[in-house]
């Protein structure tokens, strides 16, 4: 039997779907007698997970079944995750058991490995600033792999009162961004700015903020739970943050949401499919369906509708992309196949270059 307050978890986001599992999860475990608590992931540290109750977080320790369970399916627990939790005789808290989540926001490394960055979010306010750190392309990146998840994405601009051309930065995302995502340009140190973020902020609601170091999450997530985390300028000359939040942390905040705030990133590529990545360049995708041969690749084929009606760059980002999706779909003895192949390929171009030149 797990035990559970619904009103009190609410403030950390508990939502009718994961009270459900949590009702049909089997708790058996060999510690105690006492019942099993519902508690969600607030930290994940080295030697131990923070979990949180509503009220407060506590420290406790994953049962090493569960360990092993997690590790076969080459899963972690990350910040967000819903768990089952008891104390054994001595007062000491394991978690137990492990909730699937409901929607997970990942990324792939440059090795190709899905590392989980949130569970269980229903917003991601993609934080990008209109200084320096104005990058389109990357911002095209956040808002496919938050797609991928099924997570509604809000664009959140700061840093407007720095920033050179907010107008022309505004119109240049308008024109690459789907209609339907918001752009929002706010000052992060501020209340009363930031009271625009309120219809996202209902209870129950679990936002994540993604965005590169300096963009201003660590400063949001301060104004928007009253929390004091420390936040850094900017260096000098390259408008680059320095990494202030260095591991993703769960908060409260007053009007009942909660929010995971999340270390910049740097080196990454979208955990995105061909079919999520029609959905951020939905204008690319329509526009190559009217193209004179259905395998166009907008390059230098004619007939090609997409060239020159969407924007190089935008373009360019849209390939990047589409190959990392399809790199990611591939099995490594298919990409082994492909490198031999391309192998045999040159070696037969570089032996008919010779043959030409004698």
């Amino acid at each position: 039997m797990i035990a559970f307050d619904f009103a009190q978890l609410r403030l950390i986001g508990l939502q009718q779907a994961i009270a459900s599992a949590a009702a049909q999860l089997d708790v058996s475990s060999p510690l105690s007698s006492s019942s099993a608590q519902l508690l969600r992931v607030s930290a994940v540290h080295r030697d131990s997970i923070g979990v949180h109750d509503g009220g407060k977080e506590h420290p406790a320790q994953i049962l090493p079944r569960l360990l092993h369970e997690l590790q076969a399916k080459d899963e972690v627990l990350t910040v967000g995750d819903w768990v089952a939790a008891e104390h054994d005789a001595h007062g000491a808290l394991w978690i137990t058991a492990h909730l699937s989540p409901v929607t997970q926001i990942a990324r792939r490394g440059n090795d190709g490995r899905r590392q989980v960055l949130a569970s269980n979010v229903d917003t991601a306010l993609l934080v990008m600033g209109l200084d320096e750190d104005f990058n389109p392309r990357r911002l095209e990146r956040y808002l496919a792999i938050v797609l991928a998840a099924q997570v509604t994405p809000v664009v959140v601009l700061s840093k407007a009162d720095v920033a050179d051309d907010v107008a022309g930065k505004l119109a240049q995302l308008k024109q690459r961004l789907p209609p339907h995502v918001p752009l929002l340009a706010v000052d992060t140190r501020h209340a009363y700015d930031v009271a625009i973020l309120e219809p996202w902020l209902g209870a129950g609601q679990t936002l994540v903020l993604l965005g590169s170091s300096g963009a201003g999450k660590s400063s949001l997530t301060n104004t928007l739970c009253a929390v004091d985390q420390t936040t850094n300028d900017v260096r000098h000359g390259d408008g680059r943050g320095r990494h202030t939040t260095t591991a993703r942390s769960l908060h409260l905040c007053a009007d009942g949401a909660c929010i995971i705030d999340t270390p910049g990133l740097r080196s990454w590529q979208a955990d995105a499919d061909a079919q999520t990545l029609a959905a951020t360049f939905y204008d690319i995708v329509a526009l190559a369906a009217t193209c004179q041969f259905r395998d166009c690749q907008h390059a230098s084929e004619p007939g090609c509708a997409v060239r020159g009606a969407i924007d190089a760059d935008r373009l360019r980002n849209y390939h990047k992309l589409l190959r990392d999706a399809l790199r990611g779909e591939t099995t490594p003895l298919e990409r082994s196949a492909a490198r031999a192949k391309w192998k045999v390929t040159m070696k037969a171009f570089r032996q008919r270059d010779k043959k030409g030149i004698a």
